[in-house]
């Protein structure tokens, strides 16, 4: 019998689950991907919004002004990448300063500081790669960029040290409850019981929700794509450039990542099937043309990868947090942007919840902080020297445009909560980010996946399932 049961471990779950490891409980995590942070979490903006667009009193204004405020701190306890620099939302022309000015008095009303409207060409000293077609903007300096997978692995790490078990390769299939316990059941016919469950399944939770809630959901899932540029596009952009909507349409973003890339998107299309992550030429195009009208600078020879993400779109157009009418199931669900900047106090608050409904004691052995994979690149030379005295695989670089080392992946691997698949590598270590896209460096990861896992390189995926990259052997 668990004391709780959290379904899905993108960055909602796996949060959860670390702040739940603060009490002494029995907890596990669920999760059909083979590896956190598959989902949703692992393909948005990346963006810690400020809080000026969400609608005064709703839960999305309420969590995340709350969760940007607890980025500076959680980012150093638990060592992952995150920048304030700030963001910006750009006016194009002088009859829609007004459509500014209400975004301004939101923000406002939602209780976030730092916000002010400047002219056009003050913010091109800020901004000076900007469009000269910029004639006011919404300056909001608590705007913040985030690593969002390495947010869900230190999540999920942390969660692991502390006592959480996470289940891997288990899609629920039920989820009922018969004298006061929860049954819930697996695709694979494993069976867990447990006195709470926490639905954080993402674009998925309405279905989950609907297997023991009377009161229906409806998510719909809505997709983003997206464009990631060179680091050599990086001079290009520090804040984080949104366009203000008009009635033209929502224009798309223009934002550094926390590694130094440019990252342009997402557009915003609904797609029946939840699974679906395409990309298509028509929507990326719309991408680059819409983004280009913020930075006319955008080159496409600086393009180097495309993808998509999936946001969890619920009717209500809100996030839906708290127990449900049915005692014990707890719904973390409809959570689109700004979901990822709320994530730290939705966690905080769910997991407040559920241990005063099951009268928790504080785990006396929990270990708040938690330390990330160094990473060789953005070392000194002197730091790089001690630490491949310390373990000579640090001294062997596998992935060249990253320049990680063979130290980092190993590290990857064995760490709690451990990546099984290049995917899981990858966003480890970046490992296969680069400009090259993993062109050099996939089967000398392949080659220590294997060893370490004990497999055949032929076992070896890209992201679990039937994902294989070779067939077989020819020799």
């Amino acid at each position: 019998m668990k004391d709780v049961i959290i379904i899905g471990s993108g960055v909602i779950g796996s949060g959860i689950a670390r702040e739940l490891s603060r009490y002494s409980a029995d907890i596990v995590v669920l999760e059909k991907g083979d590896d956190v942070s598959v989902g949703t979490s692992k393909a948005n903006s990346g963006i810690v919004h400020a809080g000026f667009d969400a609608v005064p009193g709703s839960n999305k204004a309420k969590y995340n002004v709350a969760g940007n405020k607890m980025f500076d701190e959680l980012s150093k306890t638990l060592d992952f990448p995150f920048r304030r620099n700030g963001s910006m939302v750009l006016c194009f022309d002088s009859a829609d300063i007004g459509a500014l000015q209400q975004l301004y008095d939101k923000g406002v009303a939602n209780g976030v500081e730092k916000l002010s409207v400047i002219t056009g060409e003050e913010a091109r000293k800020i901004e000076p790669h900007l469009s000269d077609k910029v004639v006011a903007c919404l300056l909001a300096e608590t705007g913040g960029i985030v690593s969002p997978y390495e947010l869900n692995i230190a999540y999920a790490e942390n969660a692991a040290v502390n006592g959480v078990k996470f289940e891997f390769c288990k899609k629920v299939t039920n989820v009922s409850k018969k004298d006061g316990t929860f049954e819930v059941t697996c695709a694979d016919g494993s069976v867990y019981h447990g006195r709470t469950v926490i639905n954080c399944a993402g674009v998925h939770a309405d279905e989950i929700n609907n297997m023991v809630c009377p009161e229906k959901m409806h998510i719909v899932a809505r997709k983003g794509d997206y464009i990631l540029m060179d680091k050599t596009a990086g001079y290009l952009a520090d804040h984080t450039l949104f366009q203000l909507p008009t009635k033209m349409g929502k224009g798309v973003l223009v934002t550094p990542t926390t590694h130094g890339n440019i990252l342009i998107g997402p557009t915003a299309v609904d797609v029946e099937d939840k699974d679906n992550v395409s990309t298509s030429l028509e929507q990326l195009n719309i991408v680059f043309d819409k983004a280009s009208l913020t930075v006319p600078e955008l080159s496409r020879r600086t393009i180097i990868t495309q993808f998509s993400g999936l946001r969890a779109h619920e009717d209500c157009d809100d996030f839906i947090i708290g127990e449900s009418s049915v005692e014990g199931f707890y719904n973390v669900a409809g959570i689109e942007s700004p979901g990822l900047s709320a994530s730290p106090a939705i966690a905080t608050e769910i997991a407040g919840q559920v241990a005063t409904k099951l009268q928790l004691k504080l785990n006396s052995h929990f270990t708040e902080t938690r330390k990330g994979i160094p990473h060789f690149a953005t070392m000194s030379n002197t730091e790089r020297q001690k630490l491949i005295d310390s373990n000579p695989l640090y001294g062997k670089i596998v992935c060249r445009c990253e320049m990680v080392t063979e130290g980092e992946i190993v590290s990857a691997i064995r760490r709690p909560v451990g990546a099984k698949d290049l995917d899981g590598i990858k966003r480890r270590t970046r490992a296969g980010m680069g400009r090259c896209q993993a062109g050099f460096c996939t089967a000398r990861v392949m080659q220590i996946l294997a060893r370490e896992l004990g497999e055949d390189m032929a076992d070896v995926t890209k992201c679990g399932g039937e994902s294989f990259i070779v067939e077989g052997r020819t020799k």
